[in-house]
């Protein structure tokens, strides 16, 4: 051995030394990740605390130190918290460096908890981190079953493009953004578009806390929740959700903004296991018994499961045997369905099932968490309440901002759809002619027959008078017009005629429901100009239009035509 490896083995033995030195001194606090919609903990974020030295700063610098950090951090917790999901913070440029954590997955194994229960807050800084390096490590652990969020983002230096090829399901935005509320949602529209949560960080305020709302954050840490303390607290404080700040995704709520932690125990699970789960955690309603790929395959509720314990020699008869023998089948929704669909799961079955929890599975079958029956209703009722506050007194459907709202989701979704105008013909000489009441009542009966004629994802909204919109996905479009365009309507005996102006609109065409709206204004004059029942049909970025329906007036037809408006 010459005189310069027996330097660097030295400096390696005193490097291991310092690392040995601030480990025995080495803590770790935990604060809360808060679901906005339920007010319930959605995890635990493990935080590390010297008490001497700057072991982040170590970390940075150093891959293996960052590595053992996670794995540490990850066993203090362990120690203190079964049924929760942990966020443990790797650096962007330790998993570049290392490929992967497999001590990590080697502790999170020997600790009897899955893999999908972690998610690997990578952080900055990015800048010099090899990004295909980095891509093939995230790659590895979506492999081993870890889940990936993005940290830092807004405040740190993640290029856009890597934050979407990292495609994370969490992103973590920082606090200070929520002074760019336009930001926010571009984010909240990105994470829907990657099929991930949005999660503001470092929030201290209950003005915060509404913006991040407003602005469509799903998930939420910081201060005004709770502190990060020593020992990890369910215990938090959720401003009351004000008026006026909700948002409503597309077609209902989306089930991803009710998520909670899902209590998992293998399926091989013994009765007793699963008891001294239930016993030692009040605030868990049932258990979800997975495969080795976290599949759920046998649900245990709370209240039937102990009720069975306690009976004569229930203990002593199932203590000892698969728990899975006390369990039902589980009930399981995608992570993509609406509250409502999870109550169309929930309606299935008997009654005694009404309470369990709905698992909630990514498309490779595994559970990342349960939803609650309870906070569905409540949330349901709410957005009943918000959208009745908007109702069409006369129709009982809702107004434009309605069907505003649903038209920048869809362009927002990159999804193609068809815009609708329809009124009655010369409605003031119908009032005038068959009085009001017969206006009124007509008007009642055109909106019923748009209703029926409905399917689908198709919206009608009642915007005034005699003018109604209908938002539709282009194949859907021609059924609906045949059915109401063809009814014979009449007023006091007197005929009735409608008219009908529509804008196709394809991906990329148009940006807003302004813009959409300002394409069909020149179409609803070409259809007012034509007589009998009249249908126009115009594309959102081409000039001309169509004439479907109706006897030409004063407009001449265009050149060009359309057979069908769901074909191109």
């Amino acid at each position: 051995m010459n005189v310069y490896e027996l330097g660097l083995g030295a400096l390696q033995r005193r490097h291991h030394a310092a690392v040995d030195s601030w480990t025995d001194t080495l803590r770790f606090a935990f604060q809360p990740v808060v679901n906005l919609t339920t007010g319930g903990v959605a995890g635990l974020e493990i935080l590390a605390r010297p008490e001497t030295g700057d072991v982040l700063a170590e970390a940075r610098r150093d891959p293996e130190i960052d590595g053992r950090l996670a794995v540490l951090a990850f066993r203090a917790a362990a120690r203190k918290e079964a049924v929760l999901p942990l966020y443990v913070n790797v650096f962007a440029g330790t998993l570049a460096d290392l490929g992967g954590l497999t001590p990590l997955h080697d502790a999170v194994r020997a600790a009897g908890r899955l893999p999908w229960e972690v998610t690997i807050d990578v952080g900055p800084p990015y800048t010099h981190v090899p990004q295909h390096a980095l891509l093939e490590a995230i790659g590895s652990l979506r492999g081993q079953g870890f889940r990936i969020s993005a940290d830092g983002v807004g405040d740190g230096d993640v290029p856009l493009r890597l934050l979407t090829d990292m495609a994370p399901d969490l992103v973590k935005l920082d606090a200070s953004m929520l002074a760019r509320p336009a930001a926010v949602r571009a984010m909240r529209t990105l994470c829907d578009q990657l099929a991930a949560l949005l999660c503001v960080e470092g929030v201290e305020t209950e003005l915060q806390c509404g913006s991040a709302r407003s602005a469509g954050a799903q998930l939420a840490q910081g201060e005004l929740f709770a502190p990060p303390a020593r020992l990890p607290t369910a215990e938090v404080y959720v401003p009351p959700r004000s008026t006026g700040l909700a948002v409503t995704p597309r077609s209902g709520p989306s089930v991803r903004e009710f998520v909670r932690p899902a209590a998992l125990l293998p399926a091989t699970a013994s009765a007793g296991q699963v008891r001294a789960l239930l016993t030692g955690s009040p605030e868990v309603s049932g258990v979800l018994l997975v495969d080795t790929h976290g599949v759920p395959v046998r649900s245990v509720h709370r209240s039937r499961f102990l009720l069975s314990m306690s009976g004569r020699y229930g203990h002593a008869l199932y203590a000892d045997r698969p728990a899975a023998k006390l369990g039902d089948p589980p009930r399981t929704v995608g992570v993509d369905a609406t509250a409502w669909e999870v109550l169309d799961v929930v309606a299935v079955g008997g009654r005694d099932r009404t309470s369990d929890d709905v698992a909630v599975v990514d498309r490779y079958g595994r559970c990342v968490g349960v939803v609650r029956l309870a906070d569905l209703v409540r949330a349901l009722a709410e957005t009943r309440v918000e959208e009745a506050a908007g109702l069409n007194p006369l129709t009982r459907l809702p107004g434009s901002d309605a069907i505003t709202g649903e038209v920048d989701r869809r362009i927002a979704d990159g999804r193609p759809f068809a815009l609708s105008w329809l009124d009655v013909d010369h409605f003031k000489q119908v009032n005038d002619g068959a009085g009001f009441a017969a206006g009124d009542e007509l008007i009642r009966s055109v909106g019923r027959a748009l209703q029926h004629a409905a399917s689908g994802s198709t919206r009608v909204g009642h915007i005034g008078g005699d003018d109604f919109l209908v938002l539709a996905d282009p194949e859907g479009l021609s059924p609906l017009a045949a059915s109401v365009l063809d009814a014979p309507w009449s007023a006091g005996g007197r005929p009735v005629t409608l008219s009908l102006a529509t804008i196709l609109c394809e991906p990329g065409s148009v940006t807003d429901h302004r813009q959409a709206a300002a394409c069909l204004a020149p179409l609803k004059k070409a259809a007012k100009s034509l007589s009998g029942a009249s249908w126009v049909l115009g594309r959102a970025g081409l000039s001309g239009h169509e004439i479907l329906r109706g006897m030409e007036a004063e407009t001449p037809r265009a050149e060009w035509a359309v057979a069908d408006p769901g074909k191109g």
